[in-house]
């Protein structure tokens, strides 16, 4: 299998090339150079002006197309959430699976072995978004399930760290002081779900954390010039990634701004979509709650948030009709950026000579025009 798309803007994460083609041959990029240097028999993918860009990654997915992970714990789950993501252009995303039992855990780490070994380059592995939290900034998350780590749940990540690529836990959890033994063992330490100081944040950068997870959503403020909260001590960190969810829900678009000021190329756009996202549906359940869909708004009955609606096309719109962030740079809050902090922009993330051939291409309207997959093009 070899073909070249054309007839496109290339926006490669480090250039934006007109009149170029990106060759393709079995599942990575062979190739980009101009048009003009094509031989005449090689085929052809015309993509009629659209935009072309890396495959986006959404590093906080609970679910999307009508399906949950932590409700359907099982592979077809995940392929339902990866066919799903196709329609919005991405093509590589995080599963992320919340507070929940410790056998339920074990559960979502084997499920996730069974899809890595059969998917490549399609899910990055599991995202633990707790138990190891704060009750007081527990969202949707249910208090009865936040809790201390135990040894043995201790000694099972960390053998199962091959599988399990993030981790989030609240500055302020117990959890925290093992953050370095899971950077060790190759796991992304995300703070989040935190109601801790400043200073416990900067603490737990200092201890390998590297990630906060959905910036502001969950987490201490900036509450006055004194207080700066988990919020201040991630915009003060220069190392530090961050999520940010762009629906003009979670986060208003002026906070969005001023956190790519500070952030740079550490902000990272993420969906935290659910069932709700690229389905028509009223409501779902998330571990054992009833959440409602209105307007593109997910919630419980109490008010609070319960993920989102929002998909990755969507959230590139928001960030730049809304936000005001260029194109350019907006790509790279869903392509290069995750990929850089999840430590696989060896093989993601760009569109270079060498790296897999995961794709996406878009009109100026936003509307997705095909992806590839490991080489594998489909139109939408």
């Amino acid at each position: 299998m070899k073909y070249a798309l054309t007839n496109c803007v290339i926006y490669t994460a480090k250039n934006v090339l007109y009149e170029h083609a990106v060759i393709v041959e079995k599942d990575k990029i062979q190739a980009v150079l101009p048009e003009r240097e094509l031989i005449p028999e090689i085929q052809r993918i015309n993509l009629k002006g659209s935009n072309l860009t890396a495959g986006f990654i959404d590093l906080q997915l609970n679910g999307c197309g009508g399906v949950m992970f932590n409700e359907d714990i099982s592979v077809k789950t995940l392929e339902i959430m990866q066919e799903t993501n196709l329609k919005s252009g991405t093509t590589s995303y995080l599963p992320t699976f919340i507070t929940s039992p410790d056998e339920d855990m074990k559960s979502a780490v084997k499920i996730m072995r069974d899809y890595l070994a059969k998917h490549k380059n399609q899910a990055l592995g599991l995202h633990l978004e707790g138990p190891y939290l704060s009750v007081e900034k527990k969202g949707v998350h249910r208090e009865e399930y936040i809790r201390e780590i135990s040894p043995e749940m201790k000694a099972f990540l960390l053998d199962n760290a091959d599988v399990i690529s993030k981790i989030t836990i609240a500055a302020e959890n117990p959890a925290m002081q093992y953050a370095g033994e899971f950077v060790e063992k190759g796991i992304i330490v995300s703070v989040g779900h935190s109601n801790g100081t400043y200073e416990q944040a900067k603490r737990a950068f200092a201890q390998g954390a590297s990630f906060a997870t959905h910036l502001h959503n969950a987490m201490s403020p900036v509450s006055s010039g004194r207080a700066m909260g988990v919020v201040g001590a991630v915009l003060d960190s220069d190392e530090v990634y961050s999520g940010i969810i762009a629906d003009g829900l979670h986060v208003a678009f002026g906070n969005i701004l001023i956190a790519k000021r500070a952030k740079g190329d550490k902000l990272c756009l993420v969906t935290d979509a659910t069932a709700a996202a690229g389905a028509d549906i009223e409501q779902f359940t998330f571990v054992g709650k009833t959440v409602y869909v209105r307007n593109g708004k997910c919630y419980e009955a109490n008010g609070t948030l319960g993920g989102s609606a929002v998909t990755m096309i969507e959230s590139i719109r928001n960030a730049v009709e809304q936000v005001g962030i260029p194109l350019e740079e907006t790509l790279r809050m869903c392509n290069y950026y995750p990929a850089k902090a999840m430590k696989v922009d060896d093989r993601l993330g760009s569109i270079e000579a060498g790296k897999i051939a995961n794709l996406t291409a878009f009109t100026h309207n936003f509307d997705i025009v095909g992806t590839s997959v490991n080489g594998e093009w489909k139109f939408a």
